[in-house]
């Protein structure tokens, strides 16, 4: 049935370097249209930073190779790319300025800051977050929908 499977989970450090390499994969394509210095007779020519040095290199590949490259880095089927909903959407910058204090003041003051509600004191009533375009009347919560899943069922065990 093959060879058993081992994982290997020692610690290698806080995980910094890695967030650095995954990062650009993650936010953005991992070669932009502003790196490709050029193709010329089926030649792809494009820059590169080494990580050591931090010098900006050219490389020329034959065309078939340059795809191979660039098709190892996009991301596997199922995964997708960061996009900016809930709180990083544009319109949740005041909720997301609330939340970023509350950590902040959490990580400074413990645990007990954390309970805290997202106004200025608990006694006041908590701030409407949205209001009709239309009238200008407060919003109410009525239903959350809940993204549904992108991976396949699970099966019992």
């Amino acid at each position: 049935m093959g060879k058993p499977w081992v994982v290997d989970c020692r610690a290698v450090g806080s995980g910094e370097a890695a967030l650095k390499y995954l990062a650009p994969y993650v936010f953005r394509v991992a070669l932009s249209n502003n790196r490709l210095a050029g193709v010329v007779n089926d030649q792809v020519t494009f820059r590169y930073r080494v990580a050591d040095s931090k010098h900006t290199k050219r490389c020329t590949l034959p065309a078939e190779a340059f795809i191979r490259r660039f098709l190892e880095h996009g991301l596997p089927k199922g995964f997708v790319k960061v996009r900016y909903f809930g709180l990083f959407s544009l319109g949740k910058r005041a909720v997301l300025a609330q939340v970023r204090a509350r950590l902040t003041v959490a990580g400074a003051g413990g645990a007990a800051a954390s309970t805290a509600p997202l106004t200025s004191s608990a006694t006041e009533e908590p701030q409407p977050i949205a209001y009709c375009p239309a009238c200008g009347a407060v919003m109410e919560l009525t239903l959350v929908l809940l993204p549904t899943p992108r991976s396949p069922p699970c099966r019992g065990a």
